[in-house]
């Protein structure tokens, strides 16, 4: 980076230009190309991580919430632009993954072109190339490449846009329109890039030092333009730290830093960021939060180098030395929301992260490309330097394209994350999640085993191993699980009810009933466990109890096909047949293909005397499932023992009650009642009598006294040669 005092320093970039490098629009589009080549891994990948929640999931932008709650609730968090921007995408193209990442891929690609423009208005040598370096360096991949990071390139884009109106501004001294129409414009810009991202509420400081690397100085007229930048951004700057804290959950001892543990983090932060543009390797999605010890005086040494460093550039006033502090300077004020002085919920898994320095990259490397020109018009040997600089854009271009690859999936992400940092929890977590819903619970089990030993107070991995332990039938270690992540977080209502769930599968009942108590306690419109809390108190024979907790349920899921059956099935033990004939209807009204609805509606219908509706139900249970031994038995007996003549039907009781016995093994003494009342309807008295003598012996045997009685009547009209009708 090099440049004059005063606006007139415009001799070194003369030397550049010809009637070719005029053509500024062909060297845009040239480096939108090589931006667009580079990143083409992107364009077939999906969503990650927090896409979810921010896009593929966020009720603002798939339903049935939307623009209005994204402008004026809490639920945009802190860049309503950018749920806007996905908002619209999503209206034109749903939720296929390829337009939204082409869109970054464009913002960023534009924003190189911006950043070229402005380094050009600041009189900076090797401005194409110092854009090109910041376009291509693969530490921008992860803004790039991760949909959710819009934030990054949409707010790059305005943020540009309104240094290089302000430029504009700065170089008009007298006071006329078009200067203050640029000034709104640049102001506006402002107020777009804050919408889409907060970070770039350093902008003022930004302008600041522009103008200072113009004139040498910044006066106090300078200042007086810039209070209503600095306004918006003391703004947002409050609004930021709020949103984070008391939205976002910031909050806890992962973020209770003392300020000796800050000014660490930050003077390592700083060295961090400036190592990985110089060499970009390894590159991590989670790199290992550092651990911080206060303590040690020489952990305090990268931030006095740093500051030091900055101040010997201020004092030096070379030649060489101004572009250097410019760039320092701009790289250190465009980091600072995320050094570690301001709690940042990312900090929960590190304190760095490449997509921080999005912005502030853009320093360095346009010194780097500055100083690459300077040397290439100083020498000689001009071919071999152009050479080496597109070996230089190349190999950039080669390492953005593999590590973009990195972004393809889920998968793919945490492997690699994992491959570099393998105590990375919340990686192994994540990775478990993915794996689990892909079906390969042993390696999701893994997974969340590695997280819970990584982290041992990790409540949602205990929580999600218990599942999949559930749900592989390892039943005493899921309630192992489930019990530390409660004892973690006493409140989580949803461990609860399915450690209750678990419980209950283990036969402990009581146990099980408890939980779900406590999940309603805690989430008294938990449909799930008010549901599953009946169905405990039902298995303990409290039918009035299980009945509220059915009515409960179903007020809440009306629709819910299950809980409408299981509220049907106790009112009709109840007796309250009326009720259970409704919510039997309301079920096959949900899923007219349920056989057992179908059979204890008839059933219902027989306990209020109507015969023919029984009947058609009985058929109905039949016709979807031939082999419904209620069904089959309950129709067999109507068709055998119906005081209507019309409605009779012999042989097809016996057809059916036979099957019905073959379906039970024959011993079942109801079911063989009912075969011996079709073979006396069909005239057949011989077999009615041993088969009802079959069903007394059973009954005797079981102690079922009204059946014993029952059935010795009936056998007296079989061997009277008379069938049963009732």
């Amino acid at each position: 980076m090099s440049g004059n005092a005063t606006p007139s320093g415009t001799s070194k970039q003369n030397q550049l230009r010809s009637p070719f490098w005029q053509r500024n629009w062909l060297w845009g589009l040239f480096l939108i190309a090589l931006v667009s080549i580079a990143y083409t891994r992107v364009f077939n990948a999906g969503f990650i991580w927090d896409d979810e929640s921010h896009l593929t999931q966020n009720p603002c932008i798939i339903g049935p919430l939307g623009l209005k709650e994204i402008w004026t609730s809490a639920r945009a968090v802190y860049y309503p632009l950018v749920l806007t921007s996905f908002w619209s995408l999503h209206k034109l193209v749903g939720l296929s993954p390829s337009p939204y990442h082409i869109l970054n891929v464009l913002l960023h690609a534009a924003s190189a072109v911006l950043l070229w423009r402005v380094l050009r208005q600041l009189d900076v040598r090797g401005a194409w190339l110092g854009a090109l370096l910041w376009a291509l360096h693969p530490v921008m991949v992860q803004s790039v490449a991760w949909v959710t990071e819009l934030k990054n390139t949409q707010s790059c884009l305005f943020y540009l846009l309104s240094i290089f109106w302000f430029l504009k501004v700065d170089a008009e001294e007298n006071g006329n329109s078009v200067r203050w129409w640029r000034f709104g414009r640049a102001l506006l810009f402002f107020v777009v890039a804050i919408l889409s991202k907060p970070s770039t509420v350093m902008l003022p400081a930004v302008i600041a030092l522009c103008v200072w690397w113009r004139r040498g100085r910044v006066r106090w007229r300078d200042l007086a333009t810039l209070v209503p930048f600095a306004l918006i951004s003391a703004l947002a700057s409050v609004w930021t730290i709020w949103e984070q804290k008391f939205h976002s959950g910031a909050t806890g001892s992962e973020w209770a830093q003392l300020w000796p543990e800050r000014l660490i983090i930050a003077g390592r932060a700083i060295w961090f960021y400036l190592g990985k543009l110089i060499w970009p390797d390894p590159l991590i999605f989670i790199y290992p939060r550092w651990e911080i010890n206060s303590l040690q005086l020489t952990a305090y040494l990268p931030l006095l180098a740093a500051l030091a460093g900055l101040f010997a550039l201020w004092r030096i006033r070379g030649k060489w030395s101004r572009p250097v502090f410019f760039a320092a300077a701009y790289f250190v004020i465009s980091l600072f929301p995320v050094l570690g002085f301001f709690t940042v919920y990312f900090f929960r898994y590190s304190f760095v992260s490449d997509h921080f320095q999005y912005l502030a990259s853009m320093g360095p490397l346009a010194l780097a490309g500055a100083g690459i020109t300077a040397v290439a018009d100083s020498l000689k040997w001009k071919p071999f330097l152009r050479a080496a600089i597109c070996g230089i854009l190349l190999l950039f271009g080669f390492l953005t394209w593999r590590q973009s690859g990195i972004y393809h999936d889920l998968v793919n992400l945490y492997t690699a994350t994992l491959a570099k940092n393998p105590g990375c929890w919340m990686a192994h977590y994540n990775l478990g999640i993915v794996l689990r819903d892909q079906g390969e619970t042993d390696e999701a089990i893994t997974h969340y085993r590695q997280a819970v030993a990584l982290r041992p107070n990790y409540a949602e991995a205990h929580y999600n191993l218990g599942r999949a332990l559930a749900e592989k039938g390892e039943f005493e270690d899921a309630i192992a699980h489930y019990e530390k992540a409660l004892a973690i977080n006493p409140a989580d209502a949803e461990a609860h009810n399915n450690l209750g769930a678990t419980l209950f599968m283990k036969a402990r009942v009581d146990d099980a009933i408890t939980h779900y108590q406590k999940a309603l306690a805690i989430r008294p419109d938990y449909s799930e466990a008010s549901c599953n809390l009946a169905n405990a108190l039902l298995s303990k024979g409290d039918m009035d109890g299980a009945i509220i907790r059915y009515m409960a349920c179903v007020a809440l899921l009306p629709n819910q096909a299950e809980a409408q059956y299981n509220l049907a099935s106790a009112l009709l033990r109840k007796g309250r047949t009326d009720e259970a004939i409704d919510h039997y209807r309301k079920t096959l009204e949900l899923h007219p293909e349920n056989a057992d609805a179908h059979a204890n509606l008839g059933s219902a219908f027989l306990a209020k005397n109507r015969i023919q509706d029984a009947i058609l139900q009985y058929r109905d249970a039949l016709r979807i499932a031939p082999g419904n031994v209620a069904a089959q038995s309950n129709l067999a007996w109507l068709l055998a023992t119906s005081r209507d003549q019309s409605l009779r039907n012999g042989p097809e009781a016996v057809r059916l009650a036979e099957q019905a016995s073959r379906l039970t093994g024959g011993t079942r003494p109801v079911i063989l009642r009912m075969l011996a009342a079709a073979y006396a309807e069909t005239g057949h008295f011989s077999e009615a009598t041993e088969t009802a003598q079959q069903a007394l012996q059973l009954a005797n045997g079981q102690g079922n006294t009204v059946l014993v009685d029952a059935l010795r009547r009936e056998i007296a009209l079989y061997q009277s040669g008379r069938p049963y009708h009732k």
